[in-house]
């Protein structure tokens, strides 16, 4: 079993009515992904809208998600500003994290060089396993084979790699040179299956939010040498992977319109994201409906 699980979710921060943080809907939803077929959670990242938490919010969020679940807790800590993750990274350490989740600094496109210096400090500002986080699209720089490379196997507590660059011909080259110990898990959910055959541990997902029962079925199925099977999970989830983002609604737009659809009051996204377009969550009904119609027949 790899140190966090096989999939984990990437949690959306639901937010109130005026926009204000929502504690009280943030460990509603972290219970029920815990009992949804979750391992873990990453809480302030990406999908969690974390460059538009101010710094009591994330502290406020990660300690009520922390003290709601049992399932490893993945505090998102990195920003483009060194000194800043370093100062969170340190914070949350004292809370009871399982781990950092260090993304690549985004806007300053800065040299390898940086990239390595920035993650190391992180890493080094705790004793926590620290998974780096490398998002090309959203940061504007990858971070090089050769840097992950090095990082893996020169600072002891980088234990993981969530790989949401969308070049997998880099990711097998990658896992050829890290220790053995080294984990990936994709960031990408439909690139899922694929990393498994470089010896992935499994996602760090987004449409996990609805579906994880699948990923841990699809996940389950590969490893215990049932590729047939393995795809057919991922073929029933085809769907969701192209409803979870999109040029019209990225990430994580999607996510809380089908999470509002679940029943839950996570509100919309804070701006520059916005509310949805008009129709999504007609889609998200759909997208559920059929995805819900998949699990009977499988079943059977």
């Amino acid at each position: 079993m790899a140190i966090f699980g096989q999939v984990l979710t990437a949690m959306i921060t639901p937010f109130d009515a005026s926009g204000a943080l929502d504690l009280n809907e943030a460990v509603r939803l972290a219970k029920w992904l815990q009992d949804n077929g979750n391992d873990g959670l990453v809480v302030s990242g990406t999908t969690g809208e974390s460059s538009t938490l101010t710094d009591a919010e994330k502290l406020a969020l990660w300690e009520a998600v922390i003290n709601a679940v049992t399932i490893p807790v993945i505090a998102g800590s990195g920003s483009n500003d060194t000194a800043h993750s370093v100062h969170l990274t340190k914070e949350v350490t004292k809370m009871g994290a399982a781990g950092i989740l260090a993304v690549g600094p985004y806007y300053n496109r800065p040299p390898q060089s940086g990239l390595e210096g920035h993650i190391t400090a992180m890493a080094n500002a705790t004793t926590l396993p620290v998974v780096v986080y490398d998002i090309p699209v959203r940061t504007g720089r990858k971070i090089s084979t050769q840097t992950l490379a090095k990082l893996a196997n020169t600072v002891p507590n980088i234990k993981a790699l969530k790989d949401a660059a969308g070049a997998p011909a880099e990711t097998a080259n990658l896992m050829a040179q890290v220790p053995k110990d080294f984990e990936l898990y994709s960031g990408d959910d439909g690139l899922t299956l694929a990393f498994l055959a470089y010896g992935g541990s499994g996602v760090i997902g987004v449409a996990t939010h609805w579906s994880a029962p699948e990923h841990q079925a699809m996940i389950t199925a590969f490893k215990n040498g049932d590729v047939a099977l393995a795809r057919k999970y991922n073929d029933i989830l085809l769907e969701s992977y192209a409803f979870e983002t999109g040029d019209d609604n990225p990430n994580p737009i999607p996510s809380k319109v089908m999470m509002n659809h679940l029943g839950f009051k996570v509100g919309d996204c804070r701006l520059p994201m916005g509310p949805p377009p008009v129709g999504l969550a007609d889609r998200a009904a759909t997208v559920h409906a059929n995805l819900q119609k998949a699990r009977e027949a499988l079943s059977k």
